[in-house]
């Protein structure tokens, strides 16, 4: 089977049951390649929140199948056993706070994810370093985040995302708190990594000075998804 990146059909999410029952997801279908990095909006409440959760294994579908990679995880029902493992080692996530951990320096919150999954600490902070390095941010390999500005930050966060080398990323809101300048600098940095590592990326944004750069978006309104061809305006 070739590497489908993301492909989502059909997919539902139902809370409740009976007269009070609500549909979040009533019909939504998506694909993203690997290596491409697509927007997906929609107005407050519309199910993108809940479209990620179901797409991070956070919370259960109702209906539908989810492809990440080669790997069918969700038909009907889940197809994995461990969700953690698959949250941990199939998806990144990068959200709009980096979440770093306080007390770990940036080469260990890089990698502390490989070394829970088993990776040696070796091999795990040798990844670590070529992601920041990749990131152009390995001269702060050894400073703590509260020592580090929000681009850097979330420059670290992406690294995080990363570094278990995931078939898909999701980012949620991942300009929000960022200027004009770091929030062109983030996207840059994800389609780049994106084409590096062969990673589907999906983008929930409200941030209209990155909606024109991507070349496909997907609007979710009322739980039900529509393709639409974006203007991918070059990243300078």
């Amino acid at each position: 089977m070739a590497d489908k990146g993301i492909l989502i059909k059909s997919l539902s999410k139902r809370y409740g049951g009976g007269e009070t029952a609500v549909l979040a997801l009533k019909d939504v279908n998506m694909r993203v390649s690997p290596g491409e990095v697509v927007g997906l909006i929609g107005p407050s409440g519309s199910g993108k929140s809940t479209l990620l959760k179901c797409l991070g294994a956070v919370i259960d579908p109702t209906t539908g199948s989810m492809v990440l990679g080669e790997e069918v995880i969700f038909d009907n029902e889940w197809k994995v056993r461990d969700l953690r493992a698959l949250r941990r080692d199939k998806i990144g996530f990068v959200f709009q706070a980096p979440y770093l951990i306080p007390f770990l320096d940036v080469t260990d919150n890089v990698a502390l994810l490989p070394m829970l999954a088993g990776v040696s600490n070796s091999e795990a902070r040798k990844r670590a370093l070529t992601l920041l390095t990749a990131l152009d941010v390995q001269h702060r390999a050894k400073a703590m985040p509260a020592q580090l500005s929000g681009g850097e930050q979330q420059r670290v966060a992406i690294a995080r995302g990363l570094v278990n080398h995931p078939p898909v990323i999701l980012a949620d809101e991942p300009t929000a708190p960022l200027d004009s300048v770091r929030a062109m600098t983030v996207i840059r940095i994800l389609n780049d990594m994106a084409k590096r590592f062969d990673t589907a990326v999906i983008v929930v944004t409200h941030d209209e000075k990155i909606i024109p750069t991507f070349k496909r978006i997907y609007h979710i309104r009322d739980g039900v998804t529509y393709e639409e061809a974006g203007e991918g305006r070059p990243l300078h």
